[in-house]
């Protein structure tokens, strides 16, 4: 059984929301929440925070998880997660982002499985039906598009696939197409390539990081879950989280 880890990548500088690793949730900081959920896999046998910030790191530390410092200079969080995984072994590297508190521990499982029973694919993520149509026709809401096996053909901020052509048709009734997770698996070695590659075309049209694999060649398997997660990306987001945990949810 190949070994599989989890790191999660913790900024502290959000320029909408600088030290949300840290905001208070529910009695608990907000990374600590993110990563209950990855310890609560079945799958993953390790769980470790790559931060850049001391106050993170003893955060980290002070609930008993473990928590690595990161120093560079990085482009993205997948280039964070990329030198962490050069100090940590293991051969099936989990990126969850540290702001997605309310990732479910079976959309990990299914996302991490979905890269071991397919051997001929390099990376591995998630997505779940989009709801409304303004989820689909906001920027902020990350859109893919796949192959019926789940192949992905493209990851866009646009609303994709189009419906204009719809029309009054039923069969398109209540569909808004899908919504991309904050979730990547990566075998070792493709993680660890991600670094030496140049930013394509697409990439920084879109500033979708994930667009690089594809760019250069790499397939990327996409499993859908019927477990939405929202982010939390401003202080609006985080009060929306923090009323929800009110309610017990």
């Amino acid at each position: 059984m190949p070994m599989v880890i989890c790191i999660i990548p913790a900024r502290y500088g959000s320029s909408r929301l600088p030290g949300k690793p840290l905001a208070d949730v529910a009695g608990k900081p907000l990374i600590q929440w993110v990563y209950e959920k990855a310890r609560a896999s079945s799958l993953i046998r390790e769980t470790w925070v790559a931060t850049d910030d001391r106050r993170i790191f003893d955060a980290v530390q002070s609930f008993g998880g473990k928590a690595l410092m990161t120093t560079g200079e990085y482009l993205s969080g997948t280039d964070r997660i990329a030198d962490a995984a050069l100090e940590i072994p293991g051969d099936i590297i989990c990126n969850l982002q540290g702001d997605e508190p309310g990732i479910h521990p079976e959309t990990l499982d299914q996302t991490i499985r979905a890269l071991l029973d397919n051997p001929d694919f390099h990376v591995s993520t998630a997505m779940v039906g989009i709801q409304s149509e303004k989820d689909y026709r906001s920027p902020a809401v990350v859109k893919v598009v796949c192959t019926p096996d789940g192949t992905a053909l493209f990851f866009s901020r646009s609303p994709i696939p189009s419906l204009v052509r719809a029309g009054n048709n039923t069969e398109w009734e209540g569909f808004f197409g899908f919504k991309h997770l904050g979730l990547y698996v990566f075998r070792r070695e493709t993680l660890l390539a991600f670094p030496k590659m140049k930013p394509g075309f697409l990439e920084r049209l879109e500033q979708l990081e994930q667009l690089r694999f594809m760019e250069n060649g790499y397939r990327i398997r996409v499993v859908q879950t019927v477990h939405d997660s929202v982010g939390v990306d401003t202080p609006e987001d985080l009060e929306e989280l923090r009323a929800e945990f009110q309610k017990g949810i």
